[in-house]
């Protein structure tokens, strides 16, 4: 047993078995064994972060690109609550992560010991699965296991905790060898059903989720919707599974869709929701698809299903697998389908439509996203904190891919930098550029160090308002004039993002966009602080105020 390897080393060995090249860490004590396999380690490479949130927003944008487990490495206790933002949005994502805990020794589980915490009690109700090694032959089934139920089904986050002492000991059980799972096509009568029903339909609508969002995915769903004719809308925030400019694209189920939009999905007959939870946001406050309209619903994991929308066809499987099936039916199209189409592409087109006018505190930051859109390649890589920044970023600007869109669908704040470091170590041969607010900025921006340490081009776009303007929004629209908690003091950004060494932009005005314009366009990382309009975002009543402050 003398050369036998360790727990340490037998679990990276599984990991990287099925694909892993890449985890994202704080270091800490709890698992020094595990950070010691890694030095020596020939296929892994570890990104050393400055807050585990930050990590496991890098390792969520990671699986993102990739389609494989984000790897997250943190020590016991205060790091894995401070990994738990990752958790949720993994989970509200459907993104699979796998966070890896240092755990006390085993003799002292339960016993409330330092730094101890019972995970499955903590993150039970946010991981597809909680396990912990309590024997170092466990752990290359342990491992086996998270990464199979974080990528079968509907993705998400699992837990795996590992006692220091575990690790750390001899294993005698050799790395489990991945295995491929077949995905399974409806039954024939099924699908023959549901080409019947695709037949008939003249206002039909596909609603595209985060089951596409796969190698091949995007290629798919076009060829469908260009075969049967079928108009395309995207679930929140996945506005890169289909080309924008295309013909058949009728937009995004988000935030504060326009009525006549609305009204429009409420006439369809039939209601194609293909890869997709129907959660919330997507399905508009629970309120569509509405009684009496046709929906044909397919999701990997039967637990969505039929319970919350009663579906005409339920379908448990994966979406392109379903696209596959139908590969086999003749398409038809009704008399009506194209004036559908038709309607559906010009409500879209009007909600994209632009103005903008001057406003005496600032930049409206709708100016530059726009810059953004005519600036970002083919293949351009966009992550996108959460705020009001964003929101021209998903309606005002054409995607198409392989471009992609990484923003968080749990809303959560701090994503934007971390995914980007993350977007160009994947990928260091495509654009990379961020847009962030002053909020989410300073929550986990400081992982731009990371950025510059490891010399990525990333360019970052930081909206300087002032405010939690997205909050004092809400408030005013609920409360006129009484701002309460949503003001920031914020110190002096240019001088604060200088410091990591990124080549500095301020944005003060229209005279300043052509040069942000060149900036863009040019090879190398970038930091733009843009002085951005907060009357420009909120309600008309709120901002007068605001007017006649900055006119003096």
């Amino acid at each position: 047993m003398g050369n036998a390897k360790t727990a340490a080393e037998i679990l990276l060995d599984t990991l990287a078995t099925r694909g892993a090249d890449r985890a994202f860490c704080v270091p800490g004590e709890s698992y020094i064994a595990l950070l010691d396999a890694l030095h020596a380690h020939p296929s892994i490479d570890l990104v050393t972060c400055r807050h585990e949130g930050g990590a496991g927003f890098m390792a969520v944008a990671d699986a993102k690109l990739t389609g494989r487990p984000g790897i997250v490495l943190v020590s016991r206790g205060p790091g894995a609550c401070n990994a738990a933002i990752a958790l949720h949005t993994a989970e509200q994502d459907a993104v699979p992560l796998i966070l890896l805990i240092g755990q006390v020794e085993k003799r002292d589980l339960r016993r409330r010991a330092f730094q101890e915490i019972d995970y499955a009690a903590m993150f039970g109700g946010i991981a597809k699965w909680v396990g912990e090694a309590t024997h170092p032959d466990e752990v290359p089934e342990l491992v086996a296991r998270a990464w199979n139920m974080a990528t079968q089904g509907v993705p998400g986050p699992v837990v795996l905790s590992l006692p220091e002492d575990v690790l750390a000991a001899p294993c005698a059980a050799a790395a489990l060898p991945p295995t491929r799972l077949a995905g399974t096509a409806p039954p024939a009568a099924i699908t023959a059903e549901l080409a019947g029903l695709l037949r008939r339909a003249e206002r039909p609508i596909l609603l595209a989720g985060h089951g596409l969002d796969v190698p091949g995915g995007r290629e798919a769903l076009r060829a469908f919707a260009e075969a049967w004719r079928l108009p395309v809308a995207v679930s929140f925030r996945r506005q890169d599974l289909f080309p924008n400019s295309h013909p058949l694209y009728a937009g995004d189920l988000g935030l504060r869709n326009p009525d006549a939009q609305r009204d429009a999905f409420a006439e369809a007959d039939l209601v194609l929701a293909l890869g997709t939870r129907l959660t919330d946001i997507t399905t508009q406050g629970y309120s569509w698809p509405a009684p009496g309209q046709r929906l044909v619903h397919v999701c990997a994991d039967p637990r969505f299903l039929g319970w919350l929308f009663p579906a005409k066809l339920a379908i448990a499987a994966e979406a392109p697998t379903v696209l596959a099936a139908l590969a086999a039916e003749a398409p038809a199209t009704p008399p009506g389908r194209d004036g559908w189409n038709g309607r559906l592409r010009q409500l879209q087109e009007a909600d994209s439509r632009a103005t903008t006018e001057d406003f005496p505190d600032g930049l409206p930051f709708l100016r530059v996203a726009q810059l953004v859109g005519a600036c970002a390649p083919s293949d351009a890589i966009v992550t996108l904190d959460a705020g009001t920044f964003a929101a021209p970023f998903y309606r005002k600007l054409a995607w198409h891919p392989p471009q992609r869109l990484l923003a968080p669908i749990s809303g959560a704040m701090g994503f934007g930098v971390p995914a980007a470091v993350a977007a160009a170590l994947r990928h260091p041969e495509r654009t990379v550029i961020s847009a962030v607010g002053d909020g989410g900025a300073l929550m986990t921006g400081s992982e731009l160090a990371v950025g510059m340490a490891r010399g990525l081009p990333i360019k970052l776009l930081l909206s300087d308002n002032g405010s939690y303007a997205s909050i004092r929004i809400h408030q005013e629209r609920r409360h006129p004039g009484r701002v309460s908690g949503t003001d920031l003091a914020n110190p002096d950004l240019g001088a604060w993002c200088a410091a990591f060494g990124a080549p500095l932009l301020r944005v003060d005005s229209e005279a300043d966009l052509p040069a942000l314009e060149a900036a863009l366009r040019a090879p190398g990382p970038l930091v733009a602080v843009v002085r951005t309009s907060l009357r420009a975002v909120l309600p008309r009543g709120a901002a007068r105020p605001m007017l006649e402050a900055a006119q003096g």
